[in-house]
């Protein structure tokens, strides 16, 4: 007799669970509270969705991975590693296209991506019911799936992957929480990962929209935690742009602990300050009658001028000539090593994941089956589990959704 399987949530990692479910033989039910599935996976990417990554490497999977076990996703990804993903999705259709080592479908359309899935979804014959918002489970012999409009629905396993609190527009509203704690799950407190960092100040309206290369690093105690580079980008409350995101899971943890924490942004990252220095001091050869804020124009964004002369109480209008070497030696600092302070972040309308979930200690990191209740398996971003930028979070989704998907569809014993 089939194993009857219900996937709570139609993101990523359920719909893999599903898939992979009803592959081995499983009578799958998923149920998506949206009118839609994979509303969410729409948006990865800038809608290019970057579904995996070629640098996944299990050497350095603590470098791409974080929680308060992260050692948790080795079996998944080991059972579903990069190459099958990539080959799984070839088979479903999706040309792979890879950039900068983001994985992305050829057509550069998340829409590819999801078609494909919902493809395979209907020729499995997976019954699918949207706008089905679960609002409890209960188990005895088997499990009851009550729905908001009363249904009940009966299974033998149960796979929850409903997704975190990030994007809420998504669908994400924590629910899933709310389901794992019913059974005496535990909760690791969640925020907001992949995120805009607040700064404190009162510049960034004046320089909001300035976007320049460079290296976002985070210090605690003059010691560097880590570094990431890319374009950065000043916003009215802080600061964003991919860097930024990168760091923000680690700031927003020592925050949250209230430990030291600070973001040093260097303008020029090829350069350190004695080497800026002389720089700038040859540049100012060629035109020693300017002030310090025309001798700076074509170096720097011109609306960055007059807020870094004021940060460093260095009078716009001196002539350059006139600069002493400790003043020229402040100028290169800043432009190398310009600190502010994290004083939070944005919501999680704009984050792209949530940091935090269901203590995966109570989870069988070979099954994804819940220590505590046989045949409820937790997956994907519920778990307190969360990626880098680049499609690690969809690797991981992935590949915990597959290993539920094909454990649930194991015999009941």
């Amino acid at each position: 007799m089939s194993n009857r399987v219900i996937v709570v949530g139609g993101g990523a990692s359920g719909m893999m669970a599903a898939i992979v479910a009803a592959r081995n033989g499983a009578d799958v039910t998923l149920l998506e509270r949206n009118d839609r599935v994979g509303k969410k996976l729409l948006t990865t990417g800038n809608g290019r969705c970057n579904y995996t990554n070629t640098t996944l490497n299990f050497d350095r999977l603590m470098e791409n991975y974080h929680g308060e076990n992260p050692e948790f996703v080795y079996n998944a990804l080991y059972n579903f590693d990069l190459y099958q993903t990539i080959d799984f999705f070839e088979m479903l259709g999706i040309t792979p296209y890879v950039e900068d080592n983001k994985v992305f479908p050829y057509s550069l359309q998340a829409s590819s991506v999801l078609d494909v899935l919902r493809y395979e979804i209907e020729n499995l014959g997976i019954k699918l019911k949207t706008e089905a918002y679960v609002v409890n489970i209960t188990k005895k012999k088997n499990f009851k799936v009550k729905l908001k409009d009363d249904r009940t629905i009966e299974a033998d396993r149960v796979i929850l992957a409903t997704g975190g609190m990030a994007m809420p527009a998504s669908g994400s509203d924590g629910n899933g929480y709310r389901l794992a704690k019913s059974f005496g799950h535990n909760l690791i407190d969640v925020f907001p990962g992949l995120v805009q960092l607040k700064l404190k100040g009162n510049i960034f309206k004046s320089i909001k929209g300035v976007k320049f290369p460079g290296l976002a690093s985070l210090y605690s105690h003059n010691k560097l935690i880590m570094e990431d580079k890319g374009d950065i980008l000043f916003t009215d409350y802080g600061i964003s742009g991919p860097p930024i995101l990168q760091l923000s899971r680690t700031a927003m943890d020592y925050i949250r602990r209230n430990e030291d924490i600070k973001l040093r942004v260097s303008i020029f990252p090829k350069m350190d300050k004695e080497d800026m220095a002389n720089y700038l001091a040859r540049r100012f050869e060629f035109m020693p009658n300017k002030s310090t804020k025309d001798a700076l124009i074509g170096l720097i964004n011109k609306r960055l001028i007059i807020p870094i002369l004021k940060e460093i109480s260095l009078d716009k209008d001196k002539i350059v000539c006139k600069l002493s070497k400790e003043e020229v030696s402040l100028l290169a600092g800043i432009l190398t090593a310009w600190d502010f302070e994290i004083i939070g972040s944005q919501g999680w309308g704009q984050a792209q994941v949530t940091a935090g979930g269901i203590d995966t200690r109570e989870v069988d990191d070979k099954t994804m089956e819940s220590k505590l209740v046989k045949g409820l398996y937790i997956i994907g971003e519920l778990l307190d589990i969360d990626g880098d930028c680049g499609g690690f979070n969809l690797q991981w989704a992935w590949s915990s959704g597959y290993l539920a998907g094909y454990n649930a569809a194991a015999e009941v014993n």
